[in-house]
């Protein structure tokens, strides 16, 4: 706890983990000041809208926060196959009377110079990076803001990797973790590691603090993943019934229903990522090769996914959970914050 107070200023040694499309700076206003650490996703916001979360958050806390953003190298669009994953969803397109879509949308980008340029003047206190880390000489440019550098790690390789350059923490994130994996010097799933047992390969081999991402949603889970040695730990999934969360109507109500379960999906972005299991992963068993690179896959189920939800259907959603969703709650995300620190109901 009190490393983490010392490098970051956090009163719990708790990380909200950033949550693209789900939040924005209000649920990372409420964690930070409540005492741990709130956390914006960045990655599918443009420059503008960066800034404009820095200032929101800033008027609301003056704790520190976290600006988190991809790190993926964009590939180019191939156009073929594009258009095979618009034919293999054709018949959905049919069914629910829309058309593909004759535009980009929001895509997902990496953080670049020109990230880096707007950011400057605001040395955030924290940045966190998802797939790696940006290029050599941008994480020498954050450094010498002050910024401490964190980046998701899913197998030992990919900690000592990032280790090896530069970052001033490593976020374990186990296989029971939502949302994308951070993997990035593999694509095999099978070599992703549950929170537990990575955990235990990082702390024995790095020299730097890790944090545990993954299954954890409670005062217990805490308490366990601190008494192995970490710093800390980042929760995510436990924030979505929160007052601040931006989660849709569908996603509320699949995270509350009991029979849902979460696999790992590669249809909705290209990547692989935990989400609750809906009609499109059973239909097309969660993975397949036609699901364009990402950020592309996402492009074609604009249409299925807002007529769907329109109609109440998380059919062609992404549903991002994590296996366990014990902890989440209806309550202000400080509420829930100061509970999971404390253990108290």
């Amino acid at each position: 706890m009190m490393l983490l107070h010392h490098m970051l200023g956090l009163d719990f040694p708790i990380i909200q983990a950033p949550m693209a499309g789900v939040q924005n700076w209000e649920l990372a206003a409420a964690v930070a000041e409540a005492g741990g650490l709130g956390s914006i996703p960045c990655g599918m916001l443009s420059p503008e809208q960066v800034l404009t979360e820095i200032a929101a958050f800033k008027q609301h806390s003056h704790k520190p926060y976290n600006l988190n953003f991809f790190c993926h190298k964009m590939p180019e669009i191939d156009n073929d196959k594009m258009a095979a994953w618009e034919q293999r969803l054709a018949a959905y397109y049919a069914e629910m009377n829309v058309s593909p879509p004759n535009q980009m949308g929001n895509l997902r980008v990496p953080f670049d110079d020109a990230t880096a340029e707007i950011l400057e003047p605001h040395k955030p206190p924290v940045l966190s990076f998802h797939f790696g880390l940006p290029a050599e000489h941008l994480v020498r440019r954050i450094k010498s803001w002050g910024t401490v550098i964190m980046s998701s790690a899913t197998t030992l390789e990919e900690g000592i990797w990032l280790e090896a350059n530069g970052v001033d923490i490593v976020i374990a994130q186990g296989v029971e973790a939502g949302g994308h994996r951070g993997m990035f010097l593999t694509t095999d799933i099978a070599s992703q590691m549950g929170t537990d047992a990575l955990v235990r390969a990082l702390l024995t081999t790095l020299t730097v603090p890790v944090i545990a991402a993954g299954g954890i949603a409670s005062h217990q889970g805490i308490v366990t993943m601190m008494d192995l040695g970490t710093a800390g730990v980042q929760i995510g999934t436990s924030y979505l019934l929160c007052d601040e969360s931006k989660a849709s109507p569908v996603h509320r109500d699949a995270l509350k229903s009991q029979m849902a379960s979460t696999a790992l999906t590669n249809l909705f972005s290209g990547r692989p990522a935990r989400g609750l299991s809906n009609r499109l992963m059973k239909d097309l068993n969660n993975i397949s090769s036609d699901a364009p690179d990402f950020p592309y896959a996402s492009i074609a189920l604009g249409p299925l996914r807002a007529r769907a939800e329109s109609g109440g259907m998380p059919d062609f959603s992404p549903l991002w959970s994590g296996e366990n969703r014990s902890g989440c709650r209806e309550i202000p995300a400080g509420q829930l914050t100061r509970s999971l620190w404390s253990g108290a109901d």
